[in-house]
C-alpha cells in the first residue's frame, strides 16, 4: 500500500448547475439543480488516492462550525487519516457555478485561517510517507520546507497559474513534480520547459478534453484523454487525474502509462456525482 501525505485546503461548497455561465450583465437565470457537498482540492486528491488503495494522511484546517464537522466526517468515512486543526470561525466555503461541459466559476464565501499547531504530527507523517502532495494554501506553505528538509519528493498542483502570481512562487520552486491546467496561460509550454530547465523533474499539464502533456528533461509527451460516454459531474476530475498519475508513477509506470492512468481515474470521476468514484 502506497503512503501519501497531503496538505492543503478542504471546503464545504454550494454547487449550482447551470446551462451556461452567466453573462456579466444584470439578469435572471434558473439553476438545473443545486447541492451542498464536500470540496477543496486536497479533499479531492485524498479521496481519489484512497479510492485507488493508497494510505492517505491529510493535514488541513476547518472551522469550529457544523460545516467543519461534516467535512471531517466525510473524509474519515473514506478511510483518510486526518491531522485537522479546528480553528475558530467558519470552514472554507465556495459557491461554484457549474456547467455540464466543465466550465466553473468559483466564488469564495469563507476562507479558513492558517494554523500550524500540529507541526510535530505533520513531521512524523512526512517521515512515514513516500511522497508529499502540498496544495496551495497558507496553511500548507510551511510544509514545503519540512518535506524538502527530510528528503521527501514534493508534488504541487498550481491549477490555473497565470505565469506571474507571486502567491504560487514557493510551491513552484519547491516542487519536484508540478501540475497545472491550461486555463491560466495562453501557452503554458514555455513555462513548463523553463521549470524543467531550472531543475523540476517533471511538469504535467492537464488540458480537459484535449488530454494531458508532460515535459521532462527527456522531452515532451502528449496523451489524449479517455472517452467518457456520459458526464455526470466535472467536479474533482483534475484531482482524480493527479491521483491516478501519482500512484501509477510510484508503481514505476512510464510517463505515457501514468498519463493514461490519470485519464482513467478522471473518467471514472466524471461518471460519478462525487469528488471521487466509489
Amino acid at each position: 500500500m502506497r503512503n501519501v501525505f497531503v496538505a492543503g485546503p478542504v471546503s464545504w461548497n454550494q454547487l449550482v448547475y447551470l446551462d451556461r455561465l452567466p453573462e456579466p450583465r444584470p439578469h435572471t437565470v434558473f439553476a438545473r439543480r443545486h447541492v451542498e457537498a464536500l470540496g477543496g482540492t486536497s479533499a479531492g486528491k485524498s479521496l481519489n488516492l484512497a479510492a485507488l488503495g493508497a494510505e492517505v494522511t491529510l493535514s488541513t484546517v476547518v472551522g469550529d462550525d457544523d460545516q467543519g464537522a461534516r467535512v471531517c466526517e466525510r473524509l474519515t468515512a473514506a478511510g483518510i487519516r486526518l491531522l485537522v486543526e479546528r480553528a475558530r470561525g467558519a470552514t472554507e466555503r465556495h459557491l461554484n457555478l457549474m456547467t455540464v461541459d466543465g466550465q466553473r466559476l468559483s466564488i469564495y464565501l469563507d476562507l479558513s485561517p492558517a494554523s500550524h499547531r500540529r507541526a510535530d504530527e505533520v513531521e512524523a507523517a512526512l517521515a512515514a510517507c513516500e511522497v508529499a502532495v502540498i496544495d496551495l494554501s497558507e496553511h500548507s506553505r510551511p510544509v514545503l520546507a519540512r518535506a524538502r528538509a527530510i528528503g521527501r519528493p514534493v508534488w504541487c498542483d498550481i491549477h490555473d497559474y497565470n505565469g506571474a502570481d507571486r502567491f504560487h512562487r514557493d510551491f513552484i520552486e519547491a516542487a519536484d513534480v508540478l501540475f497545472l491546467n491550461d486555463d491560466g496561460m495562453a501557452d503554458p509550454l514555455p513555462f513548463m520547459r523553463d521549470r524543467v530547465a531550472a531543475g523540476t523533474e517533471m511538469v504535467v499539464l492537464t488540458q480537459g478534453a484535449a488530454g494531458a502533456t508532460a515535459v521532462t528533461r527527456a522531452g515532451q509527451l502528449h496523451v489524449p484523454c479517455a472517452p467518457v460516454e456520459h458526464i455526470v459531474d466535472t467536479n474533482g476530475a483534475g484531482d482524480a487525474f493527479f491521483a491516478g498519475f501519482l500512484l501509477a508513477h510510484l508503481d514505476g509506470a512510464p510517463i505515457d502509462q501514468a498519463l493514461r492512468a490519470g485519464h482513467a481515474q478522471a473518467a471514472r470521476c466524471l461518471a460519478s456525482p462525487d469528488l471521487a468514484p466509489t
